[in-house]
């Protein structure tokens, strides 16, 4: 299984629920709290080609964006492919 990555902030809804999913699917995750480490943001905006909203989730080097769009996966059947790829 590719490595997960996963830039948070602790109060965000996105973040919880994107993490419950990667959890009931038994991902082990590394998690990035860009509000405890505020440094770490210009990283997570670098590498999702700009994106400034939290979650943003890599797998492996695939940027899958944020908890919609991990969701999208989910649904059309895909993730589960991307994960093990």
């Amino acid at each position: 299984m590719k490595p997960v990555e996963i830039y948070t902030s602790p109060l965000c809804g996105f973040c919880h629920a994107a993490k419950r999913l990667l959890a009931q699917k038994g991902v082990n995750f590394s998690e990035i709290d860009v509000a405890a480490q505020p440094a770490r943001r210009a990283e997570m905006t670098q590498r999702a080609n700009g994106g400034r909203t939290v979650p943003q989730i890599f797998v492996g080097d695939t940027h899958v964006g944020g908890c919609d769009e991990l969701f999208t996966l989910e649904r059309a059947g895909k993730l589960d492919a991307l994960l093990a790829a």
